[in-house]
């Protein structure tokens, strides 16, 4: 009985130093409410179901309204963050390059896929029963992109087509676009509205079960391994906002809402991480010329 008196004991205490020392960081210069951009990926609703509870976890750690902000288009992240709109936000890697430019923007945090990897592939897929297996089967098919500011959505795509397999998606497909999301694309091919899209394959394995199975697809091309999203706040912030975010992301231990966000947790990230996405933002931006 004494021992686990000693233990309730020890428990309580460990909880009131964490409150103690949450309660000692200075607020004074915070806003009231702090704004949360995601890059959609998928359907609004499907994000917010992703992401509630961990924009709960973060309004009680930090003491502030959180709340969460799916713009129509990752460029809507961006410029939210830019036109100060937003506070901080989840980036892929080239909307964090871009955002880092546009918005001053600092990487915080990254994500942990749940088999342990922070870090994922590009890939390109068709229907599995399109014998569609490579990219000399869809010269003259149809193709679609997500969005311009998409890393494995658009960017890596591109650099491949002109850097590897040398050839230009105008003239190679008898028809491109872009869908807005990786969930759009990915289903837009399993539906047969497309022949081929790009996506990557932590968002063609999140969704494996309830929209689709992953032998829907023929997987005909993977990108090397890149650096996984980040959540990046604005640099004009104040220090202890930053500081108490950061800390809030790295201890985030809710399995369910780990679980609701396809990931196993979030790990410390640096700027220089993501310097091999700016050079192929570079390699992007050359082609134009």
């Amino acid at each position: 009985m004494r021992y686990l008196q000693f233990l309730t004991y020890l428990l309580l205490s460990l909880t009131l130093t964490a409150c103690n020392e949450s309660n000692k960081v200075d607020r004074t210069d915070w806003d009231d409410t702090f704004y949360f951009g995601v890059i959609p990926i998928e359907s609004e609703q499907r994000t917010i179901e992703r992401y509630q509870r961990f924009v709960d976890y973060l309004s009680e750690t930090l003491g502030r309204k959180v709340e969460l902000v799916v713009p129509e288009d990752y460029a809507g992240v961006i410029n939210g963050l830019a036109e100060k709109k937003l506070h901080f936000a989840l980036l892929g890697p080239k909307s964090y390059v871009e955002a880092s430019k546009k918005a001053n923007t600092m990487t915080a945090v990254r994500v942990v896929h749940p088999d342990g990897q922070d870090s994922y592939k590009g890939v390109i897929i068709t229907k599995s029963d399109s014998n569609l297996k490579n990219i000399a089967d869809l010269q003259e098919k149809t193709w679609v992109f997500t969005d311009p500011n998409s890393t494995s959505g658009f960017l890596i795509p591109s650099v491949y087509f002109a850097a590897e397999a040398q050839i230009v998606p105008e003239t190679y497909f008898s028809q491109i676009g872009f869908s807005g999301n990786h969930e759009k694309s990915i289903l837009m091919v399993k539906n047969g509205e497309i022949d081929a899209a790009s996506t990557n394959n932590i968002d063609l394995e999140r969704d494996s079960g309830r929209s689709w199975v992953l032998e829907d697809f023929n997987i005909i091309w993977a990108s090397q391994e890149i650096p996984h999203d980040m959540i990046a706040y604005r640099q004009d912030l104040p220090a202890s906002f930053k500081q108490a975010l950061t800390d809030a992301a790295l201890n985030y231990k809710d399995k369910q809402g780990l679980n609701d966000m396809h990931i196993l947790k979030f790990t410390p990230s640096k700027d220089e991480d993501y310097n091999f996405v700016r050079q192929l933002v570079v390699f992007k931006e050359n082609m134009k010329k």
